[in-house]
């Protein structure tokens, strides 16, 4: 029953894209549940969801974890939602070991029915953040294919290192994600290959491209395997999830 966190301080890099489809590929395949801690809230309108109660109820202690889940349309998924009143956990939570530690005790109750958790965490490194880091078992870190890739790397790397020392010792990175890929640009494949010379074995295989099919799925509340199953988007995000797969078999 693994918790994987997705995770990026930096917005902007795939990173709610690749919960949600990741999420939806796992439950063809095992039962999943996606954790919305992002206020902004995009996993839970991007499977077109209006959640009555929320991580923000869990958190604060108003409701536990099992009455909050929320069944997406998709088979074998729930989610566990956000809505705007997550900002006011941001505020409200400070950084004390009891604070970043509700997450993973709020999860205890429910890990037992699912094989797999994810967690979408905000692009920000706060309280949220900590949370989800605090409640992984491993990580994915989606890397844009832009010039200041491997800036943002070292600086989460850094992160992940202080919160292994401080609170999750048993803390590991599943992986690098290469996303917003562009083949035809220098520049993608400069990123790619500099990013796989640094950390090898580290980096996905897969390689998930740019593409507007992608950007248009959450506008129709549905991961890329129902809006476009066909597109290069949903292929990578499916070989992404057999990979995960296999991963941790192997940890």
């Amino acid at each position: 029953m693994p918790v994987i966190g997705v995770i990026n301080q930096k917005g902007g890099v795939g990173k709610t894209t690749t919960a949600v489809n990741l999420s939806a590929a796992l439950a063809q395949r095992r039962n999943v549940l996606l954790v919305d801690l992002d206020p902004q809230a995009n996993a839970t309108s991007g499977l077109g969801l209006l959640p009555s109660s929320s991580v923000y109820d869990v958190l604060s202690g108003r409701i536990a974890a099992r009455n909050a889940l929320i069944k997406a349309r998709q088979q074998n998924l729930a989610v566990l939602a956000a809505s705007a009143d997550l900002a006011g956990a941001a505020i409200e939570l400070d950084a004390s070991a009891e604070d970043v530690r509700l997450l993973a005790k709020a999860l205890v109750g429910v890990r037992p029915r699912f094989e797999f958790i994810v967690l979408d965490a905000p692009p920000s490194f706060g309280a949220l953040t900590l949370n989800a880091l605090a409640a992984s078992d491993h990580l994915i870190l989606p890397v844009q294919c832009e010039y200041y890739a491997l800036e943002g790397i070292a600086g989460m790397m850094d992160t992940i290192e202080r919160v292994r020392g401080a609170l999750n010792p048993g803390l590991s990175v599943l992986g690098l994600l290469l996303t917003m890929a562009d083949q035809r640009t220098n520049l993608s494949r400069q990123v790619e290959e500099n990013v796989r010379k640094h950390f090898g074995e580290m980096v996905f295989e897969v390689v998930v491209p740019r593409s507007v099919r992608l950007a248009e799925a959450p506008s129709h509340g549905l991961p890329i395997f129902e809006y476009a199953p066909g597109s290069a988007g949903a292929v990578a995000y499916q070989a992404l999830a057999e990979e995960v797969l296999r991963r941790v078999s192997q940890a």
